[in-house]
């Protein structure tokens, strides 16, 4: 397919290269896909424990009226639940945008 880009006497024609992911390209591709997964769960194990810190922080300072920690607190619980979510949709995250690239 070939197209043209660009505006007045400034086009360049450019032609699709064909290229699209391949499961077979390189070894040791289930290896990785193995490290990813064990990585993800690391961080949601990391995500757990900053979530019972934070909130156990949180607590204790609120219950002391030290209004900063518990600030603090509430903070770490708010990181620690985003980056739960950012890690438990990470494959749909990278499919939708992967999407999104393909449409261009």
């Amino acid at each position: 397919m070939r197209r043209v880009i660009g505006v007045g006497a400034y086009r360049l024609p450019f032609t699709d290269p064909g290229i699209s992911p391949n499961q077979d390209g390189l070894p040791g591709l289930a290896v990785i896909r193995q490290i990813v997964g064990a990585l993800m769960t690391w961080g949601l194990v990391a995500c757990v424990a900053g979530l019972v810190v934070s909130v156990i922080i949180w607590a204790v300072a609120r219950q002391q009226g030290n209004y900063g920690a518990a600030s603090g607190g509430k903070t770490g619980f708010l990181v620690s639940a985003g980056g739960a979510l950012l890690i438990g949709g990470a494959n749909a995250i990278v499919a939708f945008f992967s999407g999104l690239g393909a449409q261009i």
